[in-house]
């Protein structure tokens, strides 16, 4: 085992950035099983791996997925009462988004392995465990993608239409969409952006 220095780290974490923007070069699948297996060896409730990963390497997997989940944005929208230009707009930056990253990891949460409760309050508690676990893995991976030189970008349009999304890739009734991750070799490199003063979000407890 060869640990990182906490200097390394730091520099891995700080210089990691959203991308949006790649280049058509395709990954090496042995490098997606690789950020697979980082994104596994997340911390998750009771050990339980409520992760589930849908590989979306096929372009037209993406351009389905992105087409369906467009539609549904597009009508809310317009049920919203925003302008159409503007609805318009912010389904033809989505598409883009998804289908312009050579692949995109589907990030799923399954409640099979976790705990049951009788009564509302432990079982919200256990679901969001469950979330904040596929978050972990899913941070893992953009980690793991930014160490190999992959631009990643967290998109979490799935939560808005979870039952589109499930329905367009036949997922089994128990994975549950979280996020979509998508990566590729980076196009562009987004500048640093600022984070909230430490002292500002960080309480010293003194009792």
């Amino acid at each position: 085992m060869n640990p990182i220095g906490l200097p390394e780290l730091q520099i891995l974490l700080r210089s990691r950035r959203s991308v949006r923007r790649f280049r058509s070069d395709p990954i090496d699948p042995a490098l997606v099983r690789g950020l697979l297996e980082a994104a596994r060896w997340a911390p998750s409730p009771h050990n339980r791996q409520p992760w589930r990963f849908v590989v979306l390497h096929k372009a037209d997997s993406r351009q389905r997925l992105a087409k369906a989940m467009g539609e549904r944005l597009r009508l809310e929208r317009l049920a919203d009462g925003t302008d159409p230009q503007a609805v318009e707009a912010d389904v033809s930056r989505s598409y883009a988004r998804i289908t312009g990253a050579p692949l995109a990891v589907l990030l799923c949460m399954s409640l099979e392995q976790m705990d049951r409760y009788p009564d509302a309050r432990r079982s919200r508690a256990e679901r969001r465990m469950a979330v904040q676990g596929v978050a972990m893995a899913g941070q893992n991976l953009l980690l793991a993608a930014h160490a190999a030189g992959l631009g990643g970008c967290w998109i979490c349009a799935p939560l808005f239409a979870p039952e589109v999304v499930r329905q367009v890739l036949k997922l089994p009734e128990d994975w549950d969409p979280q996020g979509l991750v998508v990566l590729g070799w980076p196009a562009e490199s987004p500048p640093e952006r600022e984070r909230m003063p430490l002292e500002q979000v960080t309480l010293y407890h003194a009792g």
